[in-house]
């Protein structure tokens, strides 16, 4: 098996050259090493101009690993609708119901699918009269009180050529986990996650819902290439913010070839139906940042509306990418000459030795060699520090691809050895140690409380509320008095106003 690790020796130039302009601009303190402009654009957040448009429809990232706790089964995780304000009710955050959600396989490195796993979502509404997401707290996903619901089903469709050869529900009216509200209206989130995951026919399981936005990165880079002087770095800017998550847990033996040919490519795509009732692809993932920092714009809606197997046509893209160009200029990072067949290797085609199928069509697919087992102590870099069950051998959680996709293309794997990054390494939220792994979404509760509060002595604001509303000889204080006295001057003061306009319509009227 082949390794691809780095020491760290040969690279002064670099990290002289990266941390004397983080010195200038006082960061040096902070310990970021290197920065890049331009690749810091998180992975299919808004990437094409058309579907920036549509985020229900919008891939964002696609994970697929090799089970830690399960080392016989495959993960793939697979993230929709970027940048979910927690709190951005009343209309939460659903799945489309007019979209089929696709997990692809290829397993024998064509480019062409041979299994397709396909989500299809329906949403439901208890009481239209009301315009509230839930109606009181929610315990459980059949929750009355729970008012916006939605379910889906998973077709799995097998094909040859692209024709296909059969088609079965794994899956059935499965609920989806909500958007957390906030802590009164879910007061126990875990447990609704909990309910949410699901067996599948034939072996395996499923998850649909919310969860905390596994991607970190700094996407400052758009100010000005992260505040012209290298200052903005090092904030996680997707932290706090929410995505829409399917996750599937899979026997490897299910989806791989055979034990000889272990290897998989795996992408997402999104179908939208039209007015005619067809459906039209709109959006895909596979392999990170490939459409957002590789593709330029002329050719970003069109690469999501293609297929794999056509991909021969943007190869230019990557052999002659524009980034390292721009890392030359900005920073006097020497670009790589061209063509970068390296690149070729790791976004295209999977590293041979490593991820690379026998036979392969050069493709943007997210490789996996489910043959490797789970490493103990994942390092970060995945592959770029020796641990090959890492990026880009798939993509786990926890793998920070965008520094090691950074590095890449400045030509790491070329002979120019490089520490770029930008100085986020993990998430802000741990991940789970079991299915679905995604880290509970962010409540839309977060927040200071109201001043003032002090729920030990029964003072918080519903109380004060409470109190305020209290009828007049009832008890209430003198304050309660005084609000009810303006209650009243305000209902009289309206109803003169009232009769004032009345008076004067019929003045009007009566002048004509």
């Amino acid at each position: 098996m082949i390794t691809l690790s780095r020491n760290g020796a040969g690279r002064p130039g670099v990290a002289t050259l990266i941390c004397g302009a983080l010195a200038a601009g006082g960061l040096a303190a902070a310990g970021v090493t290197a920065l890049a402009p331009e690749a810091a654009t998180a992975s299919s957040h808004r990437e094409a101009p058309l579907i920036s448009g549509a985020p229900q429809y919008d891939n964002t990232d696609v994970y697929a690993f090799v089970s830690p706790d399960r080392p016989d089964t495959t993960t793939i995780v697979a993230n929709w609708l970027p940048f979910e304000e927690p709190a951005g009710g009343p209309n939460f955050y659903t799945f489309a119901d007019d979209a089929q959600y696709d997990l692809h396989i290829d397993n024998d490195g064509d480019a062409q699918g041979e299994l397709l796993f396909r989500y299809t979502f329906e949403t439901h509404t208890r009481n239209g009269k009301t315009f509230l997401y839930n109606t009181g707290p929610v315990t459980s996903l059949d929750d009355p009180d729970l008012n916006v619901t939605q379910t889906y089903d998973v077709e799995l469709i097998k094909l040859h050529d692209q024709r296909v050869v059969s088609r079965s529900k794994v899956a059935e009216d499965v609920p989806v986990a909500p958007s957390h509200v906030g802590e009164a209206s879910m007061p126990d989130y875990g447990a609704l996650r909990e309910q949410a995951v699901r067996p599948l026919k034939g072996g395996g399981q499923t998850f649909a819902g919310q969860a905390d936005d596994p991607f970190f990165l700094d996407l400052r880079v758009f100010d000005l290439l992260y505040g012209g002087d290298l200052s903005e770095v090092g904030n996680d800017t997707l932290k706090g913010y929410n995505v829409n998550s399917l996750a599937l847990q899979v026997p490897t033996e299910m989806i791989t070839e055979s034990s000889e040919q272990p290897v998989v490519g795996i992408w997402s795509t999104t179908q939208r139906e039209n007015a005619q009732g067809h459906y039209r692809q709109v959006s895909r993932l596979g392999m990170p940042l490939v459409n957002e920092v590789v593709n330029p714009l002329e050719d970003k809606d069109r690469f999501n509306a293609d297929s794999p197997w056509n991909d021969a046509q943007f190869l230019t893209n990557v052999t002659e990418p524009e980034l390292p160009g721009l890392l030359e200029s900005l920073y006097g990072i020497k670009a790589p000459a061209e063509p970068r067949d390296d690149l070729v290797d790791v976004f295209l085609k999977g590293v041979k030795g490593l991820n690379q199928p026998p036979d392969v069509r050069p493709a943007e697919e997210l490789r996996l060699n489910t043959s490797i087992e789970p490493a103990a102590e994942p390092e970060r870099l995945g592959v770029l520090d020796g641990d090959n069950a890492g990026f880009p051998n798939g993509r786990r959680l926890t793998d920070d691809v965008l520094d090691a996709a950074l590095q890449v293309v400045g030509g790491e794997l070329a002979g120019a050895e490089n520490d770029l990054g930008d100085a986020v390494d993990a998430n802000d939220k741990e991940f789970g140690t079991s299915f679905p792994y995604v880290a509970e979404p962010t409540a839309g509760s977060r927040g200071p409380r109201a001043e003032g509060v002090d729920q030990n002595a029964g003072n918080d604001v519903r109380n004060q509320l409470g109190d305020a509303l209290e009828p007049a000889g009832a008890g209430g204080s003198q304050d309660t008095a005084l609000i009810a006295a303006s209650a009243g001057a305000g209902a009289v003061g309206v109803a003169l106003i009232g009769a004032g306009l009345l008076w004067w319509r019929r003045m009007r009227d009566g002048t004509r």
